[in-house]
């Protein structure tokens, strides 16, 4: 199975990306594959263009983001992904990547968990197909290391084709965004 994304194991890097609105503007620019300005992004993450600007010039600094080719006329500056995802992997970069890469996780899963209780929260207000087609599910497995990682390679392939990067172009009439987590991890 081919790895999906760049692996970022650089310490300083993961705490560049170690910003709520950082982690939204490279996880759009990855997702959709879009080339955007400053302007059109920071009406993606909330924030102010100039704000947005200085968090895109970051993120290029260590590689996550980088300029686009001009539309046209070349006065507007485009920013797009550099890859078409990321891959936290501290291993080998010493107690200093671990604790970037634990500050980087506590921030995504925060995140997750914030839109797990927004879903819960509007359930309810879902057409009668989201409502029931939305799940948390949960489950004890007794796996091998071997096992671990071939199940996670089926799960990746299993959901490659759905991929946004990939299917906005000819997705099916009524396709929404759907956030997909899985943790799978080896217990204590």
């Amino acid at each position: 199975m081919a790895e999906r994304g760049v692996r970022i194991s650089d310490p300083r890097v993961m705490r560049a990306l170690s910003h709520p609105a950082r982690i939204e503007i490279v996880e759009y620019l990855n997702d959709t594959g879009k080339a955007v300005t400053a302007t059109e992004c920071a009406e993606i993450v909330g924030l102010s263009p100039s704000a947005t600007s200085y968090h895109l010039r970051e993120l290029r600094k260590y590689g996550l983001v980088e300029e686009a080719p001009s539309r046209g006329d070349g006065r507007e500056r485009l920013w797009q992904g550099a890859a078409g995802g990321l891959r936290i992997d501290p291993e080998d970069g010493g107690p200093a990547a671990q604790d970037a890469a634990a500050t980087l996780a506590d921030l995504y899963l925060t995140r997750d968990l914030e839109r797990v209780r927004e879903w819960f929260a509007r359930r309810d207000e879902e057409p009668e197909p989201w409502r029931h087609s939305g799940t948390i599910m949960g489950a004890r497995l007794l796996l091998t290391a071997d096992e671990l990682a071939e199940l996670a390679g089926r799960i990746s392939e299993l959901v490659d084709p759905y991929r946004m990067r990939d299917r906005q172009e000819k997705a099916p009439e009524g396709a929404r965004r759907v956030a997909l987590n899985l943790a799978m991890f080896p217990e204590g």
